[in-house]
């Protein structure tokens, strides 16, 4: 099987790319998906914890950085880092607009040690994204419970029921530039 940090980095990839990003229905869908990753660009930084599985309880943070695709093209670029205890592993996503649809990778894909993004719905202040590697089936829901948190959730599909598995609550970080006034 799986290394633990192994299977921790792939859970938090999967949690950093819905962290900063979203996918999308048809065509014209396309202007509020774009205000979307728009709006959950920036850095964000936080705590998660595994909640099901082997690893039950182990507890780690995250420190994302996402940039929205240029152009109109809706997507984002992901990087930063997840750590847990002593251990720190470089994140890295990208997803970007594909029809009606998003593809997009955690780290280096399904083929590599990462997921693969198989598809993705917008709507408001939620995003679901499909999430794939071999037989593993889930999906990330990331939350906007305001403009500075949010909230993620990766779910896998056991027989015929989605099972939450990892839970992710981030904070936007702002610059911390004092300004005052000269007189």
């Amino acid at each position: 099987m799986f290394s633990r940090l192994s299977l921790i980095a792939r859970g938090v990839a999967a949690i950093a790319l819905v962290a900063a990003l979203g996918a999308a229905t048809p065509a014209l869908s396309g202007a509020r998906d774009k205000a979307f990753f728009d709006k959950v660009a920036g850095q964000w930084k936080g705590p998660g914890e595994i909640v099901a599985g082997k690893y039950k309880g182990t507890k780690f943070t995250c420190d994302l950085t996402g940039e929205p695709m240029s152009g109109a093209q809706a997507g984002l670029k992901l990087d930063g880092f997840c750590r847990v205890g002593v251990f720190k592993q470089p994140m890295s996503a990208t997803i970007t607009q594909k029809g009606n649809s998003y593809t997009g990778k955690f780290l280096d894909g399904a083929d590599g040690k990462g997921l693969d993004v198989v598809s993705g719905n917008v709507a408001k202040d939620k995003v679901v994204v499909g999430i794939n590697r071999k037989q593993l089936n889930g999906a990330m829901i990331a939350r906007l419970q305001d403009e500075e948190t949010m909230n993620i959730t990766i779910s896998v599909k056991v027989e015929e029921t989605m099972v939450p598995v990892i839970g992710v609550s981030l904070n936007r970080q702002m610059d911390t530039i004092a300004v005052g006034s000269i007189k």
